[in-house]
């Protein structure tokens, strides 16, 4: 399908740490050199080098306001990113555009490997042969146990520009994960697809992450799959994989204790029901978004009934929760591709993530309490 242009913003930057071998002068834009060797870009000092064992000198040379990162059709200079946290970024859609992701994905110098559920984006598809065509190892991963053709049209086009491409793991029910690695040194933890008709209408969330232990299991955990192997994915520093996250995600809610505040795409699972019904019965001001629909109804209605503050948006609606977020008591945050459903949780490949970054957290807390206020009450 052809790309829908949709409006850009300024593309942002990110406090991103590289790997680089010692040398007498450091890369471009960089604004620290950690005391493991690598070089932060972060735009502030907050955080910087936070798992690479401090900062061991900031260079002052370098623009703490600025770096430079490449774009699909060469360099730009871009801004940092609302939401910028240490080893984590925040980018929200559709408030920012796709050009953030458009100019990740550009921006791989050795190898990138991706995972997508649904890839329908003529722009990307050619971001990742133009990788390939100047050296970039690309590998993509997509699924078709579930939506069968849908990605066939991407697995094609890509197939034949150059880019390694697969079906995703047998081992697993669906593939429902989305997300990329970038030179083996950043990732990308997204909450949606790469379809590109649904980018201006559509709440989503992207995590870039810079943590050596996250990265090292996602890149892990995708030579599994690409391989086709049964195998346990690493945990990493914050990681919640599919299958087996219905736990983690339980525990979350449970550990509430003033407040949560939640988006999802869908809620069927009793277990998680339950967590909300029962955080509300303690007293915890619960607040759930969700775009409306009738698959859905007795799980409000139950919900509701437990104290749960409850508000959908119409199928209809200009904007479209997508977003599969937990908001814990001001203080952390989950943010991935699970669904609140037996299968996303128990039996699909996801991945998400658990933080305590503050500005993650209160960058999430302003557009979900946004979105909540957007909403119609629901009446059980």
């Amino acid at each position: 399908m052809k790309a829908i242009w949709i409006a850009l913003i300024t593309a942002v930057s990110i406090a991103v740490c590289q790997t680089s071998p010692a040398a007498a002068s450091a890369p471009a834009g960089a604004t620290a050199r950690c005391r493991d060797g690598t070089y932060s870009f972060s735009a502030t000092h907050s955080g910087t080098c936070s798992h690479h064992g401090g900062v061991a000198a900031w260079l002052s040379s370098a623009s703490p306001a600025t770096a430079t990162a490449p774009t699909a059709t060469g360099s730009a200079t871009v801004g940092a990113p609302p939401g910028a946290a240490g080893d984590l970024s925040l980018i929200t859609e559709p408030d920012q555009g796709y050009q953030p992701i458009y100019t990740q994905l550009a921006s791989a110098k050795h190898s990138l490997d991706l995972t997508m559920y649904e890839f329908r984006d003529a722009r990307a598809e050619q971001i990742l042969a133009a990788d390939a065509r100047r050296g970039v190892q690309v590998r993509v991963l997509l699924d078709h146990d579930y939506i069968g053709s849908y990605d066939q049209a991407t697995f094609s086009y890509l197939q034949q520009h150059g880019v390694q491409v697969r079906w995703a793991s047998s081992q697993v029910e669906i593939t429902h994960e989305k997300s990329f690695v970038l030179d083996r040194s950043s990732a990308v933890i997204m909450t949606g697809n790469l379809t590109s008709q649904y980018y201006s209408t559509t709440r989503d969330f992207a995590l870039v992450d810079t943590d050596p232990a996250d990265v090292a299991a996602i890149e892990q955990t995708f030579d599994l799959d690409w391989a086709d192997e049964r195998g346990v994915a690493p945990d990493g520093s914050d990681l919640v994989w599919s299958p087996g996250s219905e736990q983690t995600l339980v525990s979350l809610i449970d550990s509430a204790r003033r407040s949560l505040l939640v988006e999802n795409e869908e809620i069927r699972a009793s277990a998680i029901v339950g967590a909300l019904e029962a955080a509300a019965r303690r007293g915890v001001e619960v607040e759930l978004v969700m775009t409306r629909s009738s698959e859905w109804d007795g799980s409000f209605d139950a919900l509701v009934r437990a104290g749960v503050h409850v508000r959908t948006y119409s199928p209809y609606a200009a904007l479209y929760i997508h977003a599969k977020v937990i908001e814990v008591d001001d203080t952390r945050v989950f943010l991935g591709s699970e669904n609140f459903s037996v299968g996303s949780m128990q039996y699909n490949r996801e991945l998400g993530l658990i933080t305590e970054a503050p500005t993650i957290v209160t960058g999430i807390r302003r557009t979900v309490t946004s979105d909540y206020a957007g909403a119609q009450p629901w009446q059980a």
